[in-house]
């Protein structure tokens, strides 16, 4: 697997946009899966590794990102 794209990562993130406040710290720590203007976003699912994505979604301050893992929520729990 290459640093700089990911093949494919088994994790799926989801935003709920309601909560979002575009405070942009996913898109700091894993810039390539997430993009942010006004609200984040999805860029690209495999952008990141699955270890980049779930501190990415950890960082949110309000929680507005969940990881899944088929039909398996892996953050929150």
């Amino acid at each position: 697997m290459s640093k700089d794209k990911p093949e494919k990562t088994k994790y799926r993130v989801v935003i709920d946009g309601s909560k979002c406040l575009g405070c942009g710290t996913c898109e700091a720590v894993a810039d390539k899966t997430f993009r942010v203007d006004g609200v984040a976003e999805v860029a690209d699912q495999d952008g990141n590794s699955d270890e980049e994505k779930l501190l990415a979604v950890q960082s949110c301050p309000v929680g507005a990102i969940e990881v899944w893992e088929g039909d398996k929520k892996v953050w929150p729990r």
